[in-house]
């Protein structure tokens, strides 16, 4: 899958996302791919927790297994896959991927179809082969699709389309739970399968449409070996402070996410004095939120500019956390998450053009393959550390300050929001904040380091 010179050139890119056909067959494609992969997801967890494990004391470790093997692709594989995105033809990869993933989730359909006739731990083995693979596909369709984006958008148009995109798997987050429960009972999770495995069949025709240039290298470069290629694209990434920016506030905003994930079915019983039950309309009003914060980065980030809209929602998330930390009736907690989704849209949304500004396109796989490891490292980090102490060190805490209660719940999740108000204030202070062209100054000046290290090795 080296990349080839077409027979003629491709097209520039259309100007405006109206008139761009690339973009959309990119947004068609991961449109109906997102609301198979949330059908799927859903469907996996109840189809191992009541079919495959139904009745066993060993059910939600069975469940926590298939998370398991979700997340440890990206530990594994992420930090290798960038160098062979950035060898590969991307649009060929892509389809590689999308091609795996379709025949994997059709080979296990049998699984239902065997039924009882293969033993519980053979079925759940299957499952979590299974979810691993198309986990670990989706480390190399991701880089590479974010690569594809930035050949075929010009820059004007990459945050509105990254807040398209945003708004876009927000809204299959809203809509693609749902329909998981009334997919598995009623129909039985034969057509779950189906409906996912025909999601990456048209993805792979939408992409297969595409018309795009091949990364460009450098003319100089030689051959080279994968330790000399890896190298150079960590030596690029810590040498440049943008990057090195957003990976460091992005780790320090995920020890507030994280808590919140970790947490926020014990708040929704402990503070908020509801049934747990309640924890899916606070998850939909979250989505709600994130789907208008995709919306609105893409509208105002000409205006006020993408590092400032990324600073200034870590602090809003950060501050709004706080808040959250705070409340004890649900009805103003439902309109609180759904606030605290917005700014975290937001910050979903400018994060690819910020990479795309300061990182040139034969680089881009390494890139964002540090960033995904990296942070999962951060995430299972700090879920394992708030459920250790809401479980053990402060599991009795119930503290009264200046008339003001903490718990354990909130007192976790407030120390998370103070966080992700300091990754924004540290963000604002390393991200340059001059005009449009201070990425691309950025990425001249950073580019040597990274080509020196891959000489060197």
């Amino acid at each position: 899958m080296t990349d080839t010179v077409p027979a003629e050139a491709p097209p520039q890119p259309a100007a405006g996302l109206r008139h761009n056909r690339n973009w959309h067959r990119l947004w068609l494609g991961q449109a109906v791919s997102v609301v198979g992969d949330f059908v799927f997801d859903t469907t996996v967890l109840l189809w191992v927790g009541t079919v495959i494990a139904k009745g066993q004391s060993w059910a939600p470790a069975a469940v926590s297994g298939v998370l398991l093997a979700a997340a440890l692709p990206t530990l594994l594989v992420g930090p290798v896959a960038g160098v062979f995105v950035d060898r590969w033809d991307r649009r060929r990869l892509m389809l590689a991927t999308d091609a795996l993933r379709a025949v994997v989730i059709l080979a296990l359909l049998l699984v239902p179809l065997a039924g009882d006739r293969i033993p519980a731990w053979l079925a759940l083995a299957l499952v979590y082969l299974a979810v691993a693979v198309c986990a670990g596909a989706g480390q190399f369709f991701n880089p590479a699709r974010l690569a594809v984006i930035g050949a075929a958008i010009p820059k004007a148009d990459r945050t509105r389309a990254f807040g398209l995109s945003s708004a876009t798997g927000s809204a299959a987050g809203i809509v693609g739970p749902p329909l998981a429960a009334p997919l598995l009972f009623a129909a039985g999770v034969q057509w779950a399968l189906v409906a996912n495995a025909l999601s990456f069949v048209l993805s792979f025709l939408l992409i297969r449409s595409l018309v795009v240039a091949p990364t460009e290298r450098p003319a100089d470069r030689g051959p080279s070996t994968f330790r000399a290629d890896f190298r150079e694209g960590v030596s690029f990434f810590v040498h440049n402070r943008v990057l090195m920016a957003l990976l460091g506030s992005v780790c320090v905003y995920t020890l507030g996410v994280g808590a919140l994930n970790v947490l926020d079915v014990f708040f929704v019983t402990d503070n908020l004095h509801s049934a747990a039950s309640w924890l899916g309309t606070l998850g939909a009003a979250f989505a709600v939120g994130t789907l208008l914060g995709g919306l609105l980065a893409g509208a105002v980030s000409g205006r006020m500019g993408d590092h400032r809209i990324y600073w200034l929602c870590l602090v809003a998330t950060g501050a709004g956390v706080l808040l959250y930390s705070r409340l004890t009736a649900l009805p103003l907690a439902v309109v609180v998450i759904a606030l605290i989704g917005v700014p975290v849209g937001a910050v979903n949304v400018v994060v690819g053009p910020l990479l795309l500004g300061v990182t040139p396109q034969h680089l881009l796989g390494r890139v964002v393959t540090v960033i995904g490891p990296v942070q999962q490292l951060a995430a299972i980090s700090t879920m394992a550390l708030a459920g250790f102490l809401a479980s053990t060190a402060l599991r009795g805490l119930d503290l009264r300050v200046a008339g003001v209660h903490f718990g354990r719940i909130d007192t976790i999740l407030a120390v998370g929001g103070l966080f992700m108000v300091a990754g924004g204030v540290w963000a604002a202070r390393r991200l340059r904040p001059a005009g449009p062209e201070a990425p691309e100054q950025e990425q001249e000046q950073e580019q040597e380091p990274g080509t020196a290290a891959a000489g060197a090795a």
